[in-house]
Parts: structure tokens; sequence; C-alpha cells
């Protein structure tokens, strides 16, 4: 493999770990408040559905991420009034968004185009272009650091560069802010942080509200930059992929964003067969490397990486002691 093609191979595994990224942070949190999300793949569905339509509607990309924002906070409030206000099954309360989100956008989107559950597909100011960065034509033929500047660095949507800097501000919230210190005490010990002062429910429907404006904007930037338009089942699991990110990355946002960065990686692989036999020697089935990334899932999940422990609070309804 030539340096070209592995800069091909970065290239498309920032650009395919980015809505990864987002869903991860979204869930961290969340859970880090002590609401575990199962709903992040429906989230990221809905927003995509109505970040397409409405982008193709206004023809502003950035009012459809708006869109897809607003649509992933409603199934965020759902989710946080039935899991914090009437301290339902949250796990239960996740899948039900989640089979909600498939059949819905499906439904909304064949009323309004009639194009089998997709949108039209967008073109223009209706989508995320990419950036060029300062100096990146310029430096393009110096060996090495140039090119990978140019190839990898540059040349992304902003929402690319975003979530990047959502994970610096996630760290820098979650460990050199008050809110942040709040936060990681609600999912460890909420009985503490009441008996502060502090209300518990408020926190962690803070919590679950950003989660949805995370999610919306994964959702946005897969219908919007990724792909041109909204299609049926097009979040294709990642929701699920986060999650096990998110326990690989023992619920830390720096480690968050290496793990789905592994998983972008993965997920760049599978549609470069070529790049894989040539490695390896041996014809490798397409099939097998598309099921790459969920494979790695399965073993995240499975404890392959170690033992995961959540926020001691995780997934149970706060009841305030009188």
């Amino acid at each position: 493999m030539d340096y070209a093609t592995l800069l091909q191979i970065l290239d498309s595994t920032l650009r395919l770990a980015t809505p990864l990224l987002l869903a991860c942070i979204a869930g961290l949190y969340s859970e880090r408040s002590g609401v575990f999300d199962i709903g992040l793949e429906g989230k990221m569905l809905v927003a995509a559905m109505c970040a397409g339509a409405v982008a193709f509607y206004t023809g502003s990309a950035w009012i459809g991420a708006l869109a897809g924002i607003a649509g992933s906070l409603l199934f965020a409030a759902i989710h946080g009034v039935t899991s914090i206000t009437f301290r339902g099954n949250q796990l239960i309360a996740g899948v039900a968004l989640n089979f909600l989100a498939s059949g819905m956008t499906v439904l909304v989107a064949q009323s309004f185009f009639g194009q089998g559950g997709r949108t039209p597909p967008l073109e223009g100011a209706a989508r995320f272009n990419p950036i060029h960065l300062p100096f990146a034509e310029a430096v393009k033929d110096v060996p090495i650091i140039g090119t990978f500047y140019h190839e990898v660095i540059s040349g992304h949507s902003i929402l690319v560069y975003a979530a990047f800097g959502i994970v610096a501000l996630t760290w820098w919230v979650l460990y050199r802010t008050r809110y942040g210190l709040r936060l990681r005490a609600v999912g460890e010990n909420p009985a503490a942080v009441d008996t502060a002062g502090v209300s518990v429910k408020g926190l962690r429907f803070s919590a679950v509200m950003i989660t949805g404006i995370l999610c919306g904007l994964a959702g946005a930037y897969m219908a919007t930059a990724l792909q041109a338009g909204f299609g049926k089942e097009m979040t294709a699991g990642r929701g699920y992929i986060a999650l096990a990110a998110l326990i690989f990355a023992k619920w830390r946002p720096v480690a968050a964003m290496y793990a789905c960065l592994l998983f972008g990686f993965f997920q760049a692989l599978a549609l470069r067969p070529d790049v894989v036999e040539a490695v390896v020697q041996f014809k490798v089935p397409v099939p097998f490397l598309d099921a790459l990334p969920y494979v790695l899932t399965v073993l995240v999940l499975a404890g392959f990486v170690g033992k995961a422990i959540p926020p001691r609070a995780g997934g149970e309804p706060y009841v305030k002691e009188r």
C-alpha cells in the first residue's frame, strides 16, 4: 500500500468517524449523568430525516441542521420524561424510540417525497461543502507533512472540525467546570448531589438535552455532508457502534475519540477491499469487510477490551428520600 492510498483511507476514516464521534460524545453526557441511552440510533435517524427534508425545501444546510437538532431534541425530551420524570426503564425507552424512528422516518419521507422513503438529492448550499484550510494548496507538494495536511486534514465539512472541537470542549466541561463535576457526581451518587442542594432531575435533563443536540448534529452530518440526502435506515447501526465505542473508551472523551477513529478506520477499509487483499495476499469476501465494524462492536461489548465499569447510578431512576 503506497502513501497516497494510505492518505485516502485516513481521509475516509475522518469522514466516517465523525457521526460516530458525535453520537459517542452524546451518549457520554447522558450516561455520565446516570441515564443510559440506547436511543442514540433513533435520534440520529430522525435528525437525518429532518435535516435532509428541510435542507431540500429551504436550500440551506444550516437550516437543515437546525431542523435535525430540533427533531433529535424532541426524541431526547421524550426519553427524558419517560426515564427521569416517570422513572421508566431507560433501556426499554431507548429501544422504543429506535423502533419509532425507524418506521416514522420512512413514512414521513415517503408521504412528502414519494421516493421510497428517501429525500431528493441535495445540491449546492443544501449540503455542507468541504472547507479548504489555510495554506493547504501552498504546501500540498511538500513531501509527507504537506500532502498529509492537504489530503487528510484539509477538505472536510465544518461539522467534521466541529466534532473534534466538541471532544476538547467536552473534556474541559467534564473535568474543569463545576457543571462537569456535578454531572459526574450525579452519575455516581445522586443522593449526595441532592443533599448538596443540586437538582438531580435538572442535571439529568440537561445532559439528555445535550445528547439530543449532539445526536442532531450527527444525523444532520450524515444527510447533508456525508451523503446527499436522507435514505431509509441510513444510520445503519451507527448509534449502537457509538455505544460500543463509549464502553471501549470507558466513558472518557479523548479515549472515545480514538475509539471512534478505530471504528471509522475499519469502515474505511471495508470500502477498499483491494487494499486489504494487497496486504493479506488473498481474496477477502466483501461481506466480511462490511461486517468488520460490527464484529468489532460485538467484541467490545463481549468484554474483550477489558473490564469497563459504568457510572454506578447508571440506569437507576432516582427517588428522592423524604
